[in-house]
């Protein structure tokens, strides 16, 4: 590991636009690095490179985790061109770089039995096959822990804190597509990785939420099979014995039940988590495990997405999702009862994490004027206090746009929202669809270089991945751009099939169902139509994951409805891609899309999968993809590109030989985000 001094943002932000410039004045366009391959997009000028320059500088901080008996946090942020892992010995003091690698370092922590030694995880280009490793004080390079051939993820802290478990399964690059996977529960001291034991092996590879016991013999878990099934269980940690706790014996076989966010009581006589099972919302609740006896508490609406208790076992920490904002309450362990509520800053909070010595909270904070900091909760004092400060140089983050929610009426008379972000001086007044929300306000004022824009607007609609997934307000990070200097609105939807909204609306999507979310982008340009501040007739829409499906569906079914589609490791061909993702998450998978070798369903993702539609694709398509994708695999992108370039669409497609589900390295996001706003120029901008 080589340590170079911190390059203040501002600084990088300079060189790079300097840099550029000196390109533009020679007229030379952007160079793409060698582990890109472009085809069909037309050269970036560098002088766009040098205008968007402040826009690639958000440095976002996020909390990685608390020094083992020090007031000190390690934090992750980008250095140069990838995330790595930075010591915050104070509130507000610079960050001080600890890992510098090619590769991005997301997780890292200091080791408690040896304070000086730090513990981190990472894959290799976006493999997602990620290893465990040591780097001692002084070491050039970090001493690998785990089984290279393998994929590992750390899963839990022992009661003692001398002991690491990690999950691990094989990969199928290793040991060949294979039904059945199981997950290998392993204790590893990372001081002396050679007498690692192995104290279970799982059925499957949806295991989570481990939580020992105080006295450290017991370990609860949960057993993922859908985001509306999930199974807990309590193992003797000497034996390997499981008990299913919940569902218990007598509850409704007919009705899942999804549980999570487990953790012991100090008594070890209960456990506290978040269950559905007597509603549609994740609740916080205590289970009994003597008499199976199962008490909520708190927040009834809403879903509790996070449930952390102190070390000490006499404080809950509770992160709600209200209409997207993530809020954060606390509560007396024994009684269940409330706390005096923390006066947090505007914001989403996420990620809380007790010190050890359970008198403070660390939590993330993103809102739409911060790319995200790290701030800490006294919790004698109940005061909050900002340790980072992630600045937006070059730009007046006070007039970036707020998110405002939406709501539509989609084919079946359900209620579809979702959330706009429109460009400086474009209003559509309260009359039509928009509505408050929770740390949110409406505004519209001039933005970064004071641009102001009139008439009706183009539109970029961006579908979350998932489909698990919910579109929240927060930092706009690089969209900025699009909404404050290009004047293109932006509206996040959230289709059937989200989470945030109950069970029953997070399993409209399913299987046989799938294209009925297709529809609820069907009805929001309907709704687009009817704005005055938006022009129906430039409409681009675009997507990551299971967002780039969409994108891709709605380019088949609305062809004359878009003026083009962006597609970014999305998935094309339901059967292939069912085939051919890694074997430990297929299972997983197919409970949310449909079983593929069940001859009606595999007929049925035939017919609905993009790449059998995509004689329908008419307008411009860009699709974008890392060759490393484990979930998606790149073949995915190679079935859309080779097909829609056959029917005659113009196609524009960017593969990055180093890069896996997401572009992770800044050189690569870089150019996808200039490629991004040619395409929005020469598509809706014109």
């Amino acid at each position: 590991m080589r340590r170079r001094p911190n390059v203040p943002a501002a600084l990088a932000a300079v060189v790079a636009a300097l840099t550029v410039a000196a390109c533009a004045h020679v007229g030379e366009p952007v160079v793409p690095n060698e582990n890109l391959r472009v085809e069909g997009i037309p050269p970036i000028p560098a002088a766009l490179a040098a205008k968007v320059a402040p826009y690639t500088e958000f440095r976002p901080r996020s909390l990685s985790s608390w020094h083992p008996a020090k007031r000190e946090i390690v934090v992750a942020t980008r250095a140069r061109n990838t995330t790595q892992l930075f010591d915050v010995r104070a509130p507000l003091a610079a960050p001080a770089q600890i890992t510098d690698y090619a590769e991005p370092v997301r997780y890292g922590a200091w080791w408690p039995a040896k304070p000086d030694v730090l513990v981190f995880v990472r894959d290799a280009g976006g493999n997602e096959q990620s290893q465990v490793y040591r780097l001692d004080p002084g070491a050039t390079e970090p001493v690998l822990l785990t089984d290279a051939a393998r994929t590992h993820r750390p899963l839990a802290l022992n009661r003692a804190r001398d002991r690491l478990l990690v999950g691990s399964t094989d990969v199928d690059r290793a040991g060949g597509r294979r039904e059945s996977p199981t997950l290998d529960v392993v204790l590893l001291d990372p001081l002396d990785p050679a007498g690692a034991t192995r104290i279970a092996n799982l059925p499957g590879t949806g295991w989570g939420d481990f939580s020992y016991s105080f006295d450290g013999l017991r370990l609860a878990m949960s057993e993922f099979r859908s985001v509306t099934e999930t199974y807990l269980w309590v193992m003797n940690v000497a034996t390997g014995e499981r008990r299913r706790v919940l569902p218990a014996p007598g509850d409704d076989p007919t009705r899942t039940v999804a549980s999570t966010e487990v953790n012991f009581s100090r008594d070890g006589k209960g456990l506290f988590l978040t269950t559905d099972r007597d509603g549609e919302f994740q609740r916080a609740s205590y289970l009994d495990l003597e008499t199976g006896t199962l008490e909520a508490f708190g927040p009834s609406a809403w879903d509790v997405e996070q449930l952390a208790l102190s070390r000490d076992g006499r404080t809950l920490a509770m992160v709600v999702n209200e209409a997207g904002v993530g809020v954060l309450r606390l509560y007396d362990a024994d009684t269940r009862r409330e706390l005096p509520r923390p006066d947090v800053p505007i914001g989403t909070v996420s990620g809380v994490q007790w010190h050890p010595d359970s008198g403070a909270l660390a939590f993330n904070l993103d809102s739409a004027r911060s790319p995200g900091d790290v701030y800490v909760l006294e919790v004698a004092s109940n005061r909050v206090e900002r340790w980072t400060e992630a600045k937006v140089e070059g730009l007046d983050a006070s007039r970036f746009a707020v998110q405002v929610p939406i709501e539509w009426k989609s084919f079946d008379g359900r209620t579809i929202s979702g959330f706009i972000a429109r460009p400086p001086g474009a209003n559509a007044g309260p009359s039509r669809g928009t509505r408050a929300s929770p740390g949110t306000e409406a505004r519209s004022a001039p933005v970064a270089g004071g641009s102001t824009f009139s008439g009706r607007r183009p539109v970029m609609i961006q579908i979350h991945g998932g489909p698990e997934g919910q579109a929240r307000p927060g930092f706009l990070g690089r969209w900025n751009y699009y909404v404050n200097e290009l004047g293109v609105a932006i509206i996040e939807p959230n289709v059937r099939g989200s989470t945030g909204y109950g069970r029953t609306f997070v399993s409209l999507d399913n299987g046989m169902k799938r294209e009925d979310s297709v529809k609820d982008i069907g009805a929001l340009l309907d709704w687009i139509a009817a704005q005055p501040d938006l022009d129906a007739s430039r409409v681009v829409v675009a997507g990551g994951s299971y967002g780039g499906y969409m994108s891709l569906a709605v380019a088949t079914t609305y062809p004359d409805r878009i003026a083009g589609s962006i597609d970014v490791v999305g998935i094309a061909n339901f059967v292939t891609f069912l085939e051919r993702t890694e074997t430990y998450r297929r299972d997983l998978r197919r409970v949310e899309y449909g079983d593929e070798r069940d001859p009606e369903m595999r007929a049925f993702l035939s017919r609905i999968s993009p790449v059998a539609n995509a004689a329908k694709i008419v307008k411009p398509l860009f699709v974008a993809h890392g060759r490393n994708d484990p979930r998606v695999p790149y073949t995915e992108a190679e079935q859309i590109v080779a097909t829609a370039r056959a029917n005659g669409t113009p196609v524009w497609y960017l593969l990055a030989a180093n890069e896996g589900h997401g572009f992770a390295r800044k050189e690569n996001a870089d150019f996808y985000y200039y490629a991004t706003i040619r395409f929005l120029q020469e598509t809706v901008l014109k």
